[in-house]
């Protein structure tokens, strides 16, 4: 089985992937992590993605689309995967739309993660982790027990990311909606599409994208 998960940043992809990794034995394909890994391996892909990286520009989708090519040739892979953060445009689907059936494989579902623009501002806004397990708090929707302590390690270190604030969140989003708004009509077209709530709790959420990929 293989899928797409498409969301803004904070809708709960990750939370996703990694139960969909746990219940199906897939694998999530991050775009990032797959062009670190391609960098370290010093395989030809990964030399041509360093250099670009390195020069302080952006990865071309023939580099992205070869490093792509490569992580689906590794054995973990063969149960299927998650792509979380590709495609961004419709030339990356086009280009994965030839690269499957090249690998004899197929794209079973595009989960679109829709979510209320407002909402997801103050979700994300308001998070802060723990500095020493990871462990994720919420200003008004899911505080410590005990007032500035960890409940998963007993931690009085919190973190912040620099970019969880309220300008930066509703930027990011204006960015996803104008790249993806294509996408979303190019998968509905295909008939691939499934739309799921994104504001829901997590168990719902879930629970929306099983009955989506059974389908």
């Amino acid at each position: 089985m293989n899928i797409i998960l498409l969301g803004p940043p904070g809708a709960g992809k990750g939370t996703q992937a990694r139960i969909l990794e746990e219940g199906y034995g897939l694998v999530q394909l991050s775009t990032g992590d797959m062009l670190r890994s391609a960098v370290a391996s010093g395989s030809d892909i990964g030399r041509q993605a360093k250099e670009v990286m390195e020069a302080g520009q952006l990865v071309s989708d023939e580099i992205v689309i070869g490093v792509i090519d490569e992580r689906l040739d590794a054995p973990d892979t063969k149960k299927g995967v998650i792509f979380d953060g590709f495609p961004r445009t419709v030339a990356q689907a086009e280009a994965l739309d030839k690269l499957l059936p090249q690998k004899r494989l197929s794209l079973n579902a595009v989960v679109e993660m829709a979510v209320d623009d407002d909402l997801l501002v103050d979700r994300v806004s308001g998070r802060y982790t723990c500095a020493m397990c990871g462990e994720g708090y919420h200003d008004r929707h899911k505080l410590t027990k005990e007032e500035g302590v960890c409940d998963n390690c007993g931690s009085r270190s919190f973190t912040r990311r620099p970019d969880d604030n309220a300008e930066t969140v509703k930027s990011r989003l204006a960015a996803y909606h104008e790249q993806t708004a294509p996408l979303i009509a190019y998968y509905a077209r295909s008939g691939k599409l499934k739309t799921v709530d994104g504001m829901a709790d997590i168990d719902e959420v879930t629970r929306q994208i099983e009955h989506a990929i059974r389908r």
